[in-house]
């Protein structure tokens, strides 16, 4: 079982990446082997609409990115963590998400199995905010990106005002969430809850 969860935050050691590392350590508890991969210390462009992907599945720009690609259809399960940059995630883990278009198309247009059944997804949002709708346009985007990468959206954990660097200490109860969303991603066959 692999577990690969991208930390969306360029904040290192700051909230999103804690809770991120609380998920990690729940799945690595039930023998997961997993990875961390910080969005911003990679290079990689947006989407440039070229649509060479529509040929074979293949983004035509080379960067980081063209190992991420294997890595999120390698992983059993996907975990997807970040704060909010006026109510959405940062410009560096959006880029990531356009440039899931070359799955989209394998997927789609294509008709590549990419799914391989079974690979479960998690949303992790932090925002400072208190706002009901805070996290609706981030929850409607990870489905999607979830989608194209052939991921089944499973469960997220949503921490409403959060802001402070390291200020999630101050909630155990969302540290243990993340933990026990780790666990649960790293036991594939019991359920996920719905998101």
């Amino acid at each position: 079982m692999q577990v690969l969860a991208l930390m969306g935050s360029p904040r290192m050691k700051g909230n999103t990446d804690l809770l991120t590392d609380a998920a990690l350590n729940g799945a690595e508890s039930r023998g997961a082997a997993v990875e961390k991969v910080k969005v911003s210390k990679l290079n990689i462009g947006g989407c440039a609409e070229f649509y060479t992907c529509l040929r074979a599945g293949e983004c035509s720009i080379r960067d980081d990115m063209d190992a991420l690609y294997d890595k999120l259809l390698a992983a059993d399960a996907v975990i997807v963590a970040a704060p909010m940059f006026f109510y959405g995630p940062p410009a560096q883990l959006k880029a990531v998400i356009d440039r899931a278009q070359a799955t989209w198309v394998r997927k789609h247009v294509l008709k590549q199995d990419i799914d391989r059944g079974g690979r479960a997804g998690a949303f992790i949002g932090v925002g400072a905010t208190s706002g009901r709708r805070l996290f609706e346009g981030s929850q409607l985007m990870m489905r999607y990106f979830f989608d194209a990468i052939g991921v089944k959206y499973g469960e997220e954990l949503l921490a409403r005002g959060v802001d402070k660097k390291g200020e999630i200490k101050d909630h155990p109860e969302l540290l243990a969430q993340a933990f026990q969303m780790g666990e649960r991603l790293a036991a594939p066959t019991t359920s996920t809850g719905g998101a």
